[in-house]
């Protein structure tokens, strides 16, 4: 479930998926640097990610069996499609 959707399609930034949800990454938008960064860490275009915690700070997430912790900032630079919310 996204928190504070401002997009007229289902998704949204990774920092708006709620805990719990399961997401495909849809496009990053950010710089080359930032972009190779999470591309090393599996944080990709078409990649599925589990939202462990989104308290408002960091983001725990799972990348397959990789744990994560993403800054607010990277996530919000992330767009992302609900494959799975926490209420399923």
């Amino acid at each position: 479930m996204f928190r504070r959707n401002k997009f007229a399609c289902a998704g949204g930034t990774l920092a708006q998926a709620g805990t719990g949800a399961l997401v495909r990454i849809r496009e990053v938008n950010a710089g080359r640097g930032l972009e190779a960064r999470l591309a090393a860490m599996g944080l990709a275009a078409g990649s599925e990610v589990r939202v462990l915690e989104n308290l408002g700070g960091p983001i725990r997430l799972a990348v397959g069996e990789d744990r994560l912790t993403l800054g607010r900032g990277a996530a919000e630079k992330i767009l992302v499609d609900e494959v799975e919310s926490n209420n399923t």
